[in-house]
């Protein structure tokens, strides 16, 4: 029993973390992407597309965090051991960025350029540091006892740099292709001229993390070019390149909602290969999650909370988004 709920709540926490970086990932796209864009009204526009929900996005990080917490005690110390400057300077920038969302709207007009600019600086760092913790979780955590053995800058390597400024490219290109289905006009224009530079640049960033990550990790390189494994694999790279044909085709032809599916399928399909080349390792490379979870009276108590709380968070994510469907125009505004 104690196996089955390790593996229910490793699918907790990985369910609440591609929420999060699906939902928020086109959210701080926009503020990735506002320095493309000068006039304050359509400025104004683009925070509008994501007024009513942007919050609530982030009601998924919080259940991850909180579930890898309770249910993983061990991988949520060693990670946080590890990570500590990288996760504090995003969490850092998070609540930056969530003053200046709320307090551009409401300042001085000789203030605005200053939150403006805390938008962009928070929206920017936070997503970095995200990629940067992605990419430590790929190379590893060196593990004695129950206590991580390394050394405080030891995240600070070039992949993990890179895999930082993949994922800002990643939720730019979300953030486009969100305006694109929100937004009319010059906006949409301008976001239709963005998203082939960034769907270039996504696709550069995920072929040199998949030829990256299996020369340097020879685990990875076996669970992925194996047989049968490759032939079982096969699918997600394949299904990449459809999604990548997919977007150019409709950006092309002035798709206004299948580009933003698609890119979403494209970040499912990116976060499935990270799953992948771990499974089922919660702390890399060698400490699986049933090793790492908490005693199965633990596991149990929180899953009733967990299947209680769950739905609710997602009948309210579905009603809001619903309830603020359709194209967002100039002079609407929800604060």
């Amino acid at each position: 029993m104690g196996i089955e709920l390790a593996v229910i709540w490793f699918g907790i926490i990985i369910f609440a973390t591609l929420m999060y970086i699906t939902m928020d990932g086109f959210d701080l796209g926009i503020g990735i992407l506002m320095p493309l864009v000068r006039d304050k009204d359509d400025r104004d526009l683009m925070v509008n597309t994501v007024a009513p929900v942007w919050d609530g996005n982030e009601t998924w990080l919080v259940l991850g965090g909180a579930g890898l917490f309770g249910a993983f005690p061990l991988a949520y110390a060693v990670i946080v051991d590890a990570l500590t400057i990288p996760l504090s300077i995003m969490l850092i920038a998070l609540i930056f960025r969530g003053v200046a969302f709320e307090f551009r709207f409401k300042a001085l007009p000789n203030h605005r350029a200053f939150w403006d600019k805390a938008f962009i600086i928070g929206s920017i760092v936070a997503t970095f540091c995200q990629g940067v913790t992605v990419g430590a979780v790929i190379q590893g955590f060196p593990v004695v006892g129950r206590s991580f053995a390394g050394g405080a800058f030891d995240w600070l390597t070039p992949f993990t740099l890179f895999c930082g400024l993949g994922l800002v490219v990643t939720y730019a290109l979300l953030g486009a292709t969100w305006l694109i289905k929100k937004t009319e006009g010059d906006l949409q224009r301008r976001m239709y001229q963005a998203t082939t530079p960034l769907l270039a640049a996504f696709a550069i960033a995920i072929v040199v993390v998949s030829l990256w990550t299996p020369l340097a990790y020879p685990q990875i390189a076996e669970r992925w070019f194996s047989l049968p494994n490759l032939y079982f694999l096969a699918p997600v790279p394949l299904l990449s390149l459809f999604c990548l044909w997919r977007i150019t085709t409709a950006v092309k032809r002035g798709g206004q909602t299948s580009p933003f599916v698609m890119a979403l399928l494209l970040t499912f399909l990116g976060f499935s290969g990270l799953g992948i080349s771990l499974w089922p390792n919660i702390i890399p490379p060698e400490i699986s999650i049933w090793e790492a979870a908490a005693p199965p009276q633990s596991l149990g108590f929180m899953l009733v909370g967990a299947l209680f709380i769950i739905p609710f968070i997602l009948v309210y994510t579905y009603w809001s988004y619903s309830v603020f469907s359709g194209k967002v125009k100039a002079g609407e505004a929800y604060h």
